[in-house]
């Protein structure tokens, strides 16, 4: 794995960014809050706006790198990424940022959406190698994100979004550097494409179930910072930590979970100890909260990973289609959960979005459940994989 070209290290150094993005804003939710003078609600729109474009422009980034080429797509979203990333940081009310944020998910799906499959098309060794060098970068940037978004947004909040644009800057000269021109798909992607691969009911029904897994995902992401009420650094160890459960569950123990007991088997059962974990987040001690959204990481990554492989294998549509039609639905409920889940505070109590969150995870293992028959196959007859040469993966394991 560590034998790999420069291009593909160029890739996979901005694709540790890129998924740093997602957690960046975490330790710091309360001090923009502070700083902008919002609530936890309108905060936690910087989430909402970031991943609610991120699902529409699943539809197009197929559309778009089957007819640019692979090395375009991914220096586009960079360049919107470096462009979005820095005026978020000059902004003056949380609607600018909340639109800046937009801006940032339209780019971070451009290129996250197509670097697996840059990787994998540059990589010596094989997919084997290319996906576990991408998987380990998913998983590095989920771990650091929060890490650097404590470390800058100590001295100001602003910090952070302007060092994304800064290491978003680097990576794009090194892929501009390094990178060769991907050859283009020998077919080209319509947008309707994913929207038709849903018609199969396996597919469907993944998407269906992550869709309820993801609203419990970023409850946990978005929503607790808030609960813990925690200086930026010490929020930021505590999802760091998260971040490395998250990878190496990912990465080593899912895989040797579904070789024994099976992919169903597996994700049912992480399914439910997630919605317990989140139960005893909202209602336990301030200890307990801090060790659950820790332990939450471990859930998540097993998670993660099988619905990948379901996404991926489960119908006959190519891959890069079903896994843009499986991110379609999905990314809508990780767009809804930072908005619902103070709003339903402030209709309610503290603990009332932690009761949701723990309904929609077993919502997600009662779907497995009830159309495991649909799933059934080629989640219990294949081997685990993550993906293959003419596939990219599912955007945010």
């Amino acid at each position: 794995m560590l034998r790999q070209p420069k291009a593909v290290w160029a890739t996979a150094g901005a694709s540790v960014v890129a998924f740093m993005g997602i957690g960046l804003v975490d330790p710091i939710l309360p001090s923009i809050a502070k700083g902008l003078d919002a609530t936890p609600s309108q905060v936690s729109l910087l989430f909402t706006s970031y991943f609610l474009i991120t699902a529409v422009a699943m539809l197009v980034t197929g559309f778009v790198s089957s007819r640019i080429g692979g090395k375009k797509t991914l220096l586009a979203g960079l360049a919107l990424v470096v462009v979005f990333a820095g005026l978020a940081g000059t902004s003056g009310s949380v609607g600018e940022l909340v639109g800046f944020r937009a801006g940032w998910g339209l780019g971070n799906a451009l290129f996250v959406s197509t670097a697996l499959a840059v990787i994998v098309g540059a990589a010596a060794g094989g997919s084997a190698a290319a996906i576990l060098l991408y998987e380990s970068a998913l998983g590095l940037g989920m771990a650091c994100g929060p890490l650097l978004g404590a470390l800058l947004g100590d001295a100001s909040w602003r910090y952070p979004f302007f060092g994304t644009a800064v290491l978003m800057a680097v990576g794009f000269l090194c892929v501009t550097a390094f990178l060769k021109e991907q050859p283009k798909p020998a077919r080209k992607t319509s947008l309707l494409d994913p929207i038709k691969a849903l018609g199969h009911g396996g597919l469907a029904s993944a998407a269906a179930s992550a869709f309820f897994y993801n609203y419990t995902f970023f409850t946990v992401l978005a929503f607790t910072p808030f609960v813990l009420d925690m200086s930026p650094y010490r929020s930021g160890a505590v999802f760091f930590a998260w971040g490395l459960l998250l990878a190496v569950f990912s990465v080593l123990v899912a895989p040797r979970l579904q070789r024994r007991f099976g992919s169903l088997k597996v994700l049912g059962g992480s399914l439910v100890l997630l919605a317990a974990d989140v139960l005893v987040l909202g209602y336990g001690s301030h200890t307990a909260a801090v060790v659950c959204t820790v332990l939450s990481g471990a859930f998540i990554g097993v998670n993660n990973t099988v619905y990948t492989e379901l996404a991926l294998g489960v119908s006959d549509a190519p891959r890069p289609v079903a896994s843009a039609g499986y991110n379609f639905v999905r990314w809508f409920a990780a767009a809804a959960a930072p908005y619902f889940a103070p709003k339903i505070e402030e209709w309610s109590d503290i603990h009332i979005p932690f009761v949701v969150a723990a309904v929609t995870a077993l919502l997600g293992a009662g779907v497995v459940w009830a159309r495991r028959a649909a799933l059934t196959h080629e989640a219990e007859e294949l081997e685990p994989r993550h993906a293959t040469e003419d596939g990219v993966t599912v955007f945010a394991n």
